[in-house]
This record gives C-alpha cells, structure tokens and sequence, in this order.
C-alpha cells in the first residue's frame, strides 16, 4: 500500500517547486537551473569524499549518495538535485559485471558477444532487490534535503545501455553495438524490451522512494540515424514515459514530471515532442529557436549551455546566459548545460552561471 500521495514517507514541505512548475508549463518568477553531473569531480569535496572508495561501492552506499547530492546545493543556489548514481547500475541489476577503471571510465570485463550471451542475463529483475540501494539514498536525500529543492532520479534509456552492455565500454564509433541492430534486429529488440521493463519499474520505484521528477538519458542518440532511432531506440523512450505514467496511477503515487534527453538528436526533436514526456533536454547544437519551433509551445525545454563555456571568463559566461535566455525564453524553460559538467571546471564559474540564469531572468520577467 503506497503512502498518500500529499506526503509520502512524512517528507518535509518543498519550499522552492521553481523547477517543478517550469516542468509543468506553470508560470515561474525566475528561470530554474540545475547542472547534468552538478554532483561530481569539479567540486574539491566530491574528490575528498570518494577519495579511497571504489566507483560503485560509493553508488551503492545511501549515506554517500546523500552527501554528494547534497555538496553542490551547499555551494549554489541550485533550482533542483539530482540523486548521486550512474546509468550503469542497471545493466548490474541485470546480472552483468562493471568495473570503473581510471582513466578509462566503466568497464564490462564480460561484455555481450554473440546473442546467446543474453541468456546470462535476468529475465526477471526483483528492482527493490537489485536497486534498493538508489531507493534508500532517494529517500534519505529527500529527508536531508529539507524541501530546500526538487529530487530529480533518473535511468538510463534503452539503446544507451545496450551500447554499453556490447561495447563493453565507451566507444567513439560503438560499432559493436550498432552491428547487433543490422545483423541481430529481433534479438536488439528483445535486449531493449528487457531493458525497458526494468526501467519502468527501476523509475517507479524512485518515485515511491521520493523523487519528484525523473529524467531518461538518451547519451548515444547521437550514433543513430533517423531510421535506427525511429526503430531501436524512439518505441522505447515511449514506452517508458507511458509505462511509468501508467504505474504510478495504479500506484497512487504522484504524476511526477518527465525529461528526456537525446543528446545529438536532432533529427527527432519533433518525434520527443509527442513521447509523453513533459520536458524534452537540449545539447548544445541545437539553436534555442529551432528547438522551440520544432517541439512546440506545450513542451518545458531544458538546457543547453556548451558546458565548454564554462572555461570562458565570468563575464562572458553572464553575456552567453542572457543570449540563450533570450532565445528560448524565461518560461516554459529550464536552464541546464548541454552536456554533464567536466571535471577540470571552475567551481567558480559555475557559480557564475547559476547567478546569471537567476538574475538574467528576473530582469527579463520584469521588463
């Protein structure tokens, strides 16, 4: 039996829902923002933190989880947090091995090879079992929060992760993984069917444990043509922005609003539009206007600062967000960089951006 829907869990009373009423299409004093990768290794602190830990003992430890979540909002006026994790842990769920390696990031030791590797996987994934870890830190973090902000939780789409399953890592060209959608079209299918059953019920349970909007990153949309996505990848963003919606009614759990974010997919900005997702995220490629004509007035954007800019002096970084204000307009719009912040940025400069979203928009919205 879920917990009401008003306050489940006897969360504290949210004290800024900026970010949640952009995400709806309500009206917002100020243009929200929050940063992809705001928790991580630009911050000294992160780098303390996670000093003598291993990548996914860290991720699989709530207290841990919290704290990270929590370090940039000590530093910034952040609209929204975003629950430390990684889009990994499900492939983990499902029975593979994955190791951070230094210097060379997630690392599968037995990759998927040929199609009856996917036999070796789950077929039934226990979520609760397998990912109760991220459960626990969302709640913890949702009570250590305060109701200062939003908690954002967030998976991994479909075809991103089984570039990753087959590649067995990262890959400029993820040749391996696309070979699998010409040669093995029916088995690509049923790893992403799989996939996508898992997700659905991984981001349901993350409501239940208290996030209060989710976000679905399409990382390698970008490697796909128009044809490829329209079949491996498209059906199944769909499906989970209906499955979860679907879920969480059955649940009574709270409707929380949906971000997806295809990175380099251009070519299917209007396809995302009509996804079922309340807020479509922007990389840095896209001109605001084009966005904004090709997905329509009843989609919140979000996004989509080059996070390269974040290495320009501070005043140019205040001249850059009043541009992209500008072009997409301080409604109906949440402010993010077009990519995850990178390690070597300048806390500062980060800073700088937060402050010129905040200050820039209210400007606008008063004149």
């Amino acid at each position: 039996v879920s917990a009401p829907s008003c306050s489940p869990k006897g969360f504290p009373k949210l004290k800024n829902d900026t970010f949640l009423r952009a995400a709806r299409g309500e009206e917002t004093e100020y243009t929200p923002v929050w940063c992809m990768r705001q928790a991580g290794r630009y911050l000294p602190e992160f780098r303390e933190t996670r000093a003598a830990q291993d990548f996914f003992a860290t991720c699989r430890s709530p207290k841990a989880c919290c704290e990270l979540t929590l370090q940039p909002l000590r530093r910034f006026p952040l609209d929204a947090a975003i629950i430390f994790s990684d889009i990994l842990v499900v492939p983990q769920a499902l029975g593979m091995d994955v190791v951070m390696t230094p210097g060379k990031g997630p690392t599968f030791p037995e990759p998927l090879k040929e199609v009856e590797d996917l036999l070796k996987l789950r077929q039934k994934v226990d979520v609760t079992a397998e990912l109760g870890y991220v459960f626990e830190a969302i709640t913890l973090t949702r009570h250590s929060l305060e109701g200062k902000v939003p908690l954002i939780g967030f998976s991994g789409a479909p075809w991103t992760l089984m570039s990753y399953m087959i590649e067995g890592g990262g890959s400029t060209t993820l040749a391996k993984a696309k070979s699998w959608l010409y040669r093995h079209p029916d088995a690509s299918h049923r790893l992403l069917r799989l996939l996508t059953d898992v997700i659905i019920d991984y981001l349901v349970g993350q409501v239940a444990a208290g996030a209060q909007a989710l976000q679905l990153f399409e990382s390698h949309a970008g490697h796909l043509g128009p044809e490829q996505f329209q079949a491996f990848a498209l059906p199944y963003i769909r499906d989970i922005a209906r499955g979860v919606k679907s879920k969480l009614k059955s649940e009574a759990l709270p409707l929380v609003p949906m971000i997806v974010f295809a990175k380099d997919a251009h070519y299917a900005l209007g396809d995302l539009a009509r996804a079922g997702y309340e807020v479509v995220g922007l990389d840095w490629t896209i001109r605001p206007q084009d966005a904004r004509a090709q997905i329509g007035k009843d989609i919140t954007l979000q996004g989509n600062l080059d996070p390269c800019a974040l290495y320009a002096p501070k005043e140019k970084i205040g001249e850059l967000v009043k541009k992209m204000l500008e072009g997409f307009g301080t409604q109906r719009y949440i402010a993010n960089l077009g990519h995850g912040l990178y390690p070597d940025m300048s806390p500062e400069h980060v800073g700088a951006f937060v402050e010129a979203v905040h200050a820039h928009s209210r400007h606008m919205n008063k004149h």
